[in-house]
């Protein structure tokens, strides 16, 4: 729900407040939002299939979405340039997450 409300304020409250630029910044931290809310509900789904890292895969990616989107999100409407530095760290936690999803689907399938 968050991710469709934020996506609907940047396209039709931010658009003509901030640069294209800055409002395609805003867009990425929406599109990686939305793709990762849809897996903790795969995850959640799964749950008895993925074993018992399911609860630590759906963490990483909600971190990640804090951290990924929330500073894409500050970035795109402040314009505050050393939020970019710290964007990377919510990346981590998608690696992590789908790694750690990937580790548990090849258990599965042995």
């Amino acid at each position: 729900m968050l991710g469709v409300a934020l996506g609907a304020f940047g396209a039709h409250g931010l658009r003509s407040r901030i640069t294209p630029e800055r409002l395609e910044v805003y867009q990425t931290g929406v599109h990686y939002h939305l793709i990762h809310a849809l897996a903790i509900l795969l995850v959640v789904a799964l749950a008895g299939r993925i074993g018992s890292n399911w609860p630590r895969v759906a963490w990483l990616f909600a971190v990640g979405i804090v951290i990924f989107g929330g500073t894409l999100y500050l970035l795109a409407i402040t314009g505050i340039g050393w939020l970019g530095a710290i964007t990377p760290l919510g990346g981590l936690c998608f690696i992590a997450g789908w790694a750690l999803l990937s580790l548990a689907a090849w258990r599965e399938k042995k």
